[in-house]
Order: C-alpha cells, then sequence, then structure tokens
C-alpha cells in the first residue's frame, strides 16, 4: 500500500481531508479484499446450522484478521527496523488497509438477504460469489483505482479485464470441486 498522509496543513474541514483522500485513494487493499471474500465463499465447506450466519460472520471475521495483518505487516514488516511506529502512522495504516474489510461486506450482505431473494444456501452462496467477484468485486475496485490514477481508458479496460478473468478462475474453481 502507498502511505498518503490523511491530514492536512491549518485543520481543513473533515470534508476536505475526506475529498483529499478519495482523490489520493489506493485501491489495492479492495481488488485484495475482494479476491479474499470469493474465496471464502467458495472454500466454505460445511456449514453447520445456521449456514447463512455463519458464512456472513466467515466473511467479515476473515476480512477483519487479514486487516489486522495487513497492518501487522505495514507497522513492522519495514517500519519497525526504521523506528517505533506513532499513533497517527497507526491510525493512517489502519484507514489505508480498510478497503480489504469493505470488500468482504457487499457479498455478506448478499447472502443476508438472499432469504429475501428466495435462494436456498447453495443460491446465496452463489450470489455472494457474483458480488465479490463482479458487482463489487476486484472487476469494479481495479478499474476504479486505474481511473483515479489517471490511467487511459485501454489500461482501465485493460485491468478490469485481467481482474475479471481473475474472478472468472475464482468461480471455475468452485464448479470444478462442486463436480
Amino acid at each position: 500500500m502507498k502511505a498518503v498522509s490523511v491530514f492536512s496543513a491549518g485543520g481543513a474541514p473533515a470534508r476536505e481531508r475526506r475529498a483529499e483522500r478519495r482523490a489520493h485513494a489506493d485501491y489495492t487493499g479492495a481488488v485484495y479484499g475482494s479476491m479474499l471474500a470469493a474465496s471464502v465463499v467458495i472454500g466454505a465447506g460445511g456449514l453447520g446450522e445456521f449456514p447463512r450466519l455463519e458464512l456472513v460472520l466467515l466473511l467479515v471475521l476473515t476480512g477483519l484478521v487479514f486487516w489486522v495483518g495487513h497492518v501487522h505487516a505495514q507497522l513492522f514488516g519495514a517500519r519497525l527496523a526504521q523506528r517505533a511506529p506513532d499513533r497517527p502512522t497507526v491510525l493512517r495504516l489502519c484507514r489505508e488497509e480498510w478497503p480489504i474489510v469493505e470488500a468482504a461486506v457487499p457479498p455478506a450482505l448478499a447472502v443476508a438477504v438472499s432469504p429475501l431473494l428466495g435462494l436456498d444456501v447453495g443460491g446465496a452462496i452463489w450470489l455472494a460469489v457474483a458480488v465479490a467477484v463482479a458487482v463489487a468485486g476486484q472487476v469494479g475496485w481495479s478499474a476504479a483505482g486505474a481511473r483515479q490514477a489517471g490511467a487511459s481508458r485501454r489500461l482501465v479496460a485493460g485491468t478490469a479485464a485481467v481482474n475479471l478473468l481473475l474472478g472468472l478462475a475464482i468461480i471455475s474453481f468452485k464448479i470444478a470441486l462442486a463436480h
């Protein structure tokens, strides 16, 4: 993840600070998180008595664990050798890595609302995979990141295509393992 200062000089209003963060956003965590969410859904084996609740919890908790792991790796992997991290650095890194957790939310919501759509557990799993891979997943996050970085339309389309292929590979694994 690239380091981005989230504090502006002169005590700018919160709205301006948020706009500045969005302008310098790094979508790497969101792309990674959406692939992680899709992998969690596909890898979810024998779910117990409350499969939807268990899958929602598995998605959110796995996202949180990977978020903590990424923050830890950023803080202690490179920075500890140089100097001890201070509170502003820890908070900044927590914010930068938060998209990993955010990426788990759309598939978790898909599982949660699946009964309202008349889906059984198998249908809920497929809906969650589709949401993680296509709708809110790596395709959208990678295209948004490329656009934010000022990439050409061709490069935006290329990164979206690569991430779509990665998502389709995850779905292919689910299909192959289910048969």
